[in-house]
């Protein structure tokens, strides 16, 4: 049904250009799929009620502030790395919300609370090299506070079930163990005693360039060392760079350490959006990833109505209800999954994310585009919209029912 297909790695992208990389190969992988990013769908999103209230509210909402008291610099930089390093299971946000109430995010984020708070009451730090070496399914699941057995009935007695390992929620949880013990091999046989040691040291190197080169240069170092932030194709024969995880992870260390920063952060003002699922959904939903043309990957049928005019106009419009409501909202109802894409579907629809994000914030910043009480449309950066985008998902009831796509069985978002 598809043509195309997503086949081998491609080569890495040569030295100092990783962050151009990216760009280039998600807008020639959007223009090849016919993808349309129209200006006057990015008029419309910049200047509708629903963006003009909420972006200097909700830009800030990053997630990244932590109720921990860490020893060192060196150990929050560690749990920050190994936090962006898991950053992913989004294609199992709905099996994590029926056994934990929380997302995907949320998960991990609470994972990695419990593998530090287990770490400084004496355990082993099991956030160190040696730790992840060791973390068995059995570790990952109960830090996780999952259950990774399915009850399937007695072959011979009848009305007797029997749990066996398996489901959904054990796929992501050795996803997550493979991940981390892979990287901590990868982290052994180089002499690192934890993951922030070497990203400490990938930011030192950064440094010693150009600063506009610094940026490509951390990433550089993090995708080349280690596979789990190796987040790319090769689609219809050319390659799609994402590197979401390594682009996240650096942002990170840029909001928690940028004002006063203990070691060299370069700055990631020209990041590339760290593309998951969410970002690209949520551009279809609000007309500005036209996805009527694109039938060569069968992209155009996966959001059913969504190019539908009233309904963008609704959602671009002032939420009906106070966001306030949210939280009572979403423990009532848990999340319906979205379309359920092919590997290769997903890299096209993230690369049209990365590519759709770069040409809004071009808009914004172009001449004779805003007014002088839009002014401040000028000054918007790529990794604050795509916050925004992340954070409005979950800010309006409205929008966290919006589909999202589903990918499994992938470390990478």
């Amino acid at each position: 049904m598809h043509s195309g297909l997503v086949s081998m790695k491609p080569d890495f992208p040569s030295s100092g250009t990783f962050v151009s990389s990216i760009k280039e190969s998600c807008q020639i992988v959007t223009a090849a799929a016919h993808i349309k990013v129209e200006d006057a769908a990015i008029k419309r999103l910049l200047e509708s009620p629903s963006f003009q209230s909420s972006f200097h509210r909700v830009s800030g909402s990053h997630g990244l502030a932590f109720p921990l008291k860490f020893p060192s610099i060196l150990s929050e930089l560690n749990f920050i790395s190994v936090l962006s390093l898991l950053n992913f299971a989004s294609g199992y946000r709905v099996p994590l919300h029926e056994q934990t109430g929380r997302g995907a995010w949320d998960n991990i984020r609470a994972f990695t609370f419990s593998l530090y708070l287990s770490s400084a009451t004496g355990q082993g730090d099991l956030l160190s090299t040696k730790g992840m070496k060791t973390m068995s399914e059995q570790q990952v699941a109960q830090h996780m506070g999952v259950t990774i057995h399915v009850e399937r009935p007695h072959e011979k007695i009848s009305g007797v079930t029997v749990g066996e390992l398996g489901g959904p929620i054990y796929e992501l949880v050795k996803l997550i163990s493979s991940t981390l013990t892979e990287t901590s091999q990868i982290l052994d046989a180089s002499g690192y005693s934890e993951l922030g040691g070497f990203v400490l040291e990938s930011l030192k190197e950064g440094a010693k360039a150009d600063p506009s080169a610094s940026l490509g240069i951390v990433i550089e170092r993090l995708v080349r060392a280690i596979p789990a932030f190796r987040d790319m194709a090769v689609v219809n024969g050319k390659p799609v760079y994402c590197f979401k995880k390594a682009l996240f992870l650096i942002h990170a260390v840029k909001i928690r350490f940028g004002s006063s920063p203990p070691f060299p952060i370069p700055s990631t003002v020209q990041a590339p959006v760290f593309t998951d699922n969410v970002l690209p959904s949520l551009l279809v939903h609000l007309g500005v990833l036209d996805l009527t043309g694109a039938t060569s990957h069968g992209l155009h049928t996966l959001f059913p109505g969504a190019e539908s005019e009233d309904k963008i106009n609704t959602l671009l419009a002032l939420p009906l209800e106070a966001s306030q409501v949210v939280a009572q909202d979403t423990k009532k109802t848990p999340p319906k999954d979205g379309p359920i894409l092919t590997t290769e579907q997903a890299f096209v629809l993230r690369a049209a994310a990365v590519h759709a994000c770069e040409k809004i914030v071009e808009y914004a910043r172009g001449d004779g585009q805003t007014s002088e009480e839009q002014i401040w449309l000028k000054d918007i950066t790529v990794p604050e919209l795509d916050i925004w985008l992340w954070a409005v998902a979950k800010d309006r009831p409205d929008y966290r029912k919006l589909e999202r796509f589903v990918l499994q069985g992938t470390v990478f978002f």
